[in-house]
C-alpha cells in the first residue's frame, strides 16, 4: 500500500475518521471487565510475557482497552503501536519481508486479506479455528462479515473484531423545519437534499455532505452505498467484474446527481470536513459509519444532541431491499514473522471474543461496530445505541462486501480514480464505469 500522497493509498488524509471522532473521549476508558470464559480463566498465565500489536490510529482507544484487559486477566503485556490507515498493510509487509519481525499481531482492513495472505505476511489459522471453535463460536459472526474478513484462497487468515458499515444519519431539526421525513430511496434523498440546500444555503446549511475525497475508503464508500442501494455487486459468482451491470452505472449517476446540492465541494470533502459540518448542524444528511451515533449524542463535540436519527441506506431503481455496504472493517491476524504465534493466537481469541467485543462496543471512543449476532442484538448495546442498533439489525446481516482478493487494492484505486473524474465533470458516469470495468477485467484476468 502506498503513501497518502500516492494514488494507491488506502486513505489520503492525515486524520482518521475515528481519531477525529474520539477526541475528548479517548481519555475516558472504562474497562467494565466481565469474565471471559474458561479459556481465559488461568490466572496470570502470561505473566512476564509480552506481545507486539500493530493497530490503526483510529483504534488507539480499542488497543489500550485490549492491552489493559489482557494484562488484568493474564498478566501479559501488549505493546500497542498505532499506524495510519494508509501505512497499515505496507508496514506489516515490510516488517516481515525485511526480517525485522517486530510484530506478533497485526490489524488489517479486510479488503487486504488476500494480498497479505498471498505475500506470506499473515498465518493461515484455518486449523486453529477448527480446533478452538468452541471458544471462538464462528457461527456467531454475522455471515456477511465472517467470510469477507477472513477467507482467501479457501483458507482463514484472521478473526474479525470491527464490523464497519454505513448508515444514513440525518438532522431531525432541519428536516422538521421543512416538514420532511427520512428518505427511503435515493430519489427521495436527492429531493430532500435539493430542497434544504435551496432554502438554507444562504445560512450556510446544506442538504447533505457527500464524502468524495479521492481515496478508495472515502469516495469508494459513497459509491458502494449507492451500489448496494441499487442492488448491485462488485464481483460475479465466477470472480469477474460486475461493473458491467446496470446497477453499477445507476450508482455512479446517483453519486454525480448528489454533488450539486451537497456541502461544497464533494471532491474535497473527507472525514474531517464532513463530520464537523454534520455535528455542528451545518448539513442535514451524511452517510457514515454506525459509531457516529455515539458521538452525535456527546455534548463535548456535538451540537446536535437529540436532534438526529439514523436509517438504513436508501434503495434505488427496481431494488426494494435495503442492503448495507461493508465500508471498511478490521480483523486481527498472526504475523508470519512472529516467534510467539500460539501466544498471539490466544490474544486474538480473547480480543475478538463476544464478551470483549461487547465491552468495546460500550466504550465511547473505541471506534468499534458490531460483527457478531450476539453483540448486535445484546440488550446492553440496544440501550447504549438504540437508534443505531435498530437501523443495523436485520440489514447488516446481508451487507455488501468489497473485493478482498490479492488484487483488491488495485481494483478499488482504479474505481476511485474513475469516480473522481465523474465528480470533476470530466467523464460521464457511463464512460467512467465502462473504463473501470475494462481495467478490472484486465487486472482480474492477469
Amino acid at each position: 500500500m502506498t503513501s497518502p500522497h500516492d494514488r494507491g493509498s488506502l486513505s489520503a488524509f492525515p486524520i482518521g475518521r475515528r481519531r477525529l471522532l474520539a477526541g475528548a473521549s479517548a481519555g475516558a476508558l472504562g474497562l467494565g471487565l466481565a469474565p471471559f470464559g474458561r479459556a481465559f480463566a488461568q490466572a496470570k498465565r502470561f505473566d512476564g510475557q509480552s506481545l507486539n500489536l500493530m493497530i490503526i490510529q483510529p483504534h488507539v482507544v480499542a488497543g489500550r482497552y485490549l492491552a489493559e484487559a489482557w494484562e488484568k486477566l493474564t498478566g501479559g503485556k501488549v505493546n500497542v503501536t498505532a499506524v495510519p490507515y494508509d501505512q497499515l498493510q505496507a508496514k506489516a509487509t515490510l516488517d516481515v519481508q525485511s526480517g525485522t519481525n517486530n510484530f506478533d499481531v497485526i490489524d488489517y482492513w479486510y479488503t487486504g486479506v488476500g494480498a497479505l495472505a498471498n505475500d506470506g505476511i499473515i498465518v493461515d489459522v484455518t486449523d486453529r479455528i477448527e480446533r478452538d471453535k468452541a471458544e471462538i463460536q464462528p457461527d456467531d459472526y454475522l455471515r456477511s462479515i465472517y467470510d469477507p474478513y477472513t477467507l482467501a484462497d479457501g483458507k482463514r487468515w484472521g478473526l474479525p473484531y470491527d464490523g464497519d458499515s454505513h448508515l444514513l444519519f440525518y438532522n431531525t431539526e432541519i428536516f422538521g423545519r421543512h416538514g420532511l421525513k427520512a428518505p427511503t430511496t435515493w430519489d427521495e434523498y436527492l429531493e430532500r437534499s435539493k430542497a434544504i440546500t435551496e432554502a438554507e444555503k444562504a445560512n450556510g446549511i446544506y442538504g447533505a455532505a457527500v464524502l468524495g475525497g479521492k481515496a478508495p475508503i472515502i469516495i469508494g464508500a459513497s459509491y458502494t452505498n449507492r451500489l448496494a442501494g441499487f442492488g448491485g455487486r462488485y464481483l460475479k459468482e465466477d470472480g469477474s467484474s460486475a461493473l458491467d451491470e446496470s446497477a453499477a452505472v445507476e450508482a455512479a449517476k446517483a453519486l454525480k446527481d448528489a454533488a450539486p446540492s451537497a456541502l461544497p465541494t464533494p471532491l474535497e470533502t473527507r472525514f474531517e470536513e464532513g463530520l464537523p459540518a454534520f455535528l455542528s448542524g451545518k448539513v442535514a444528511m451524511i452517510e457514515f459509519w454506525s459509531d457516529l451515533g455515539v458521538y452525535a449524542q456527546d455534548p463535548k463535540g456535538s451540537k446536535i444532541v437529540d436532534k438526529w436519527d439514523a436509517v438504513r441506506i436508501p434503495v434505488g431503481g427496481s431494488n426494494k431491499t435495503s442492503r448495507l455496504a461493508l465500508n471498511s472493517g478490521f480483523a486481527f491476524a498472526i504475523s508470519s514473522g512472529s516467534e510467539k504465534q500460539e501466544h498471539a493466537w490466544e490474544f486474538i481469541k480473547f480480543a475478538t471474543s463476544a464478551k470483549t467485543g461487547l465491552g468495546l462496543l460500550l466504550t465511547t471512543g473505541s471506534g468499534i461496530d458490531p460483527d457478531r449476532t450476539s453483540t448486535l442484538n445484546a440488550p446492553e448495546y440496544k440501550q447504549f445505541a438504540p437508534k443505531v442498533q435498530t437501523a443495523l439489525a436485520g440489514a447488516l446481516e446481508n451487507g455488501l462486501p468489497w473485493p478482498n482478493g490479492p488484487e483488491s487494492p488495485q481494483l478499488m484505486q482504479v474505481l476511485a480514480d474513475e469516480l473522481a473524474l465523474i465528480l470533476a465533470d470530466q467523464k460521464a458516469p457511463e464512460e467512467a464505469i465502462a473504463a473501470a470495468h475494462e481495467q478490472w477485467t484486465a487486472i482480474i484476468g492477469s
